[in-house]
């Protein structure tokens, strides 16, 4: 059997291709689809598994996985799908949406540095949003699903009109502009060579203003139990820095590992007009399914033990 043919025939596979060209044109809608799963299905079975916890804070940390996922599956996904279709507009047509110049100046890959910035910035955006409807759904699921009662005077309403709306077409407009900017182009020269860690970068960044506004949330809320929410907040904390320190020293490992896979596949798919869609997609799966894998299936049980044992001891001071 000649190996490298089936690598080849493997690398050149249009089922795999076609995957990392869909990642890389909806990879805010990827990393979203993948928490929705893994928080409801996952990390809940982990947290419920963890020893030696009070039967109340895992309710509390499994509820609040459940809210996370669905809250930010719904909000992101109403912010990222009229992005990146207006970015796929502007993909197919180049000519219509930008100058000339910039078609002309503008090189490939700072052109996919910046509407991959765009696409997975919808997640920062809307993290201080998902937060408060998060920690707002907390009781309410505590209430269906674990039957502990919570106050009915908190109302929790999400509007369709609120984050929906039909702009796609002048979305790609307005960021056809920002693509036209020569200060972005610029930047996005200067930094081209970073595009396979943007992902990782977005997504921590995300991570921290997501657990810094739930737990200033939490805090101010008046239906989760003020003898639950330290826990809660330790949890989400805990959960976070783990996340991230193990996310980016994983990623590190892997990239180094991988260097060679990835200048293979660029040598099999030379010839193909959309290899740089094939490896934004992978710079964007590779982090994803790294820090899904450490916060929803590793770190669960360790983050919610060690938010008990925190919140215990501070309370005997």
């Amino acid at each position: 059997m000649n190996i490298n043919k089936v690598t080849t025939n493997i690398l050149k596979n249009k089922t795999l291709l076609w995957g990392l060209e869909k990642i890389s044109q909806h990879g805010t809608s990827f990393s979203a689809g993948t928490s929705l799963l893994l928080s409801l299905t996952l990390r809940p079975l982990a947290i419920n598994s963890t020893f030696d916890v009070e039967k109340e804070n895992k309710q509390y940390a499994m509820s609040n996985s459940i809210c996370s996922g669905l809250m930010k599956f719904g909000i992101i996904e109403a912010v990222a799908i009229p992005i990146e279709n207006a970015i796929k507009k502007i993909d197919n047509n180049p000519q219509k949406y930008l100058n000339p110049e910039t078609v002309k100046s503008l090189s490939p890959r700072a052109y996919n540095l910046i509407t991959q910035t765009m696409k997975l910035g919808a997640g920062l955006l809307t993290a201080i949003p998902k937060s408060m409807l998060t920690v707002a759904l907390i009781p309410i699921v505590m209430d269906k699903i674990f039957g502990n009662k919570y106050s009915k005077d908190s109302k929790v309403t999400l509007k369709n009109k609120d984050f929906q709306g039909n702009f796609t077409g002048r979305l790609s407009n307005g960021i056809s502009k920002i693509i036209d900017n020569k200060s972005v182009q610029n930047f996005a020269e200067k930094y081209k060579n970073y595009d396979k860690d943007i992902a990782k970068h977005i997504t921590a960044s995300t991570d921290v203003l997501l657990t810094s506004a739930s737990a200033l949330r939490i805090e101010k809320s008046k239906d989760i139990k003020e003898n639950r929410k330290r826990a809660l907040i330790y949890n989400n904390v805990i959960s976070t820095a783990i996340t991230l320190i193990g996310g980016y020293s994983v990623d590190s490992i892997i990239k180094n590992k991988t260097g060679k896979f990835l200048e293979k596949f660029k040598e099999v798919n030379a010839g193909n007009p959309k290899l740089s869609k094939y490896i934004e997609g992978i710079n964007i799966l590779r982090p994803a399914l790294i820090f899904a894998g450490i916060y929803y299936g590793i770190l669960p049980m360790l983050s919610t033990f060690l938010a008990e044992k925190i919140d215990k001891n501070i309370n005997k001071i």
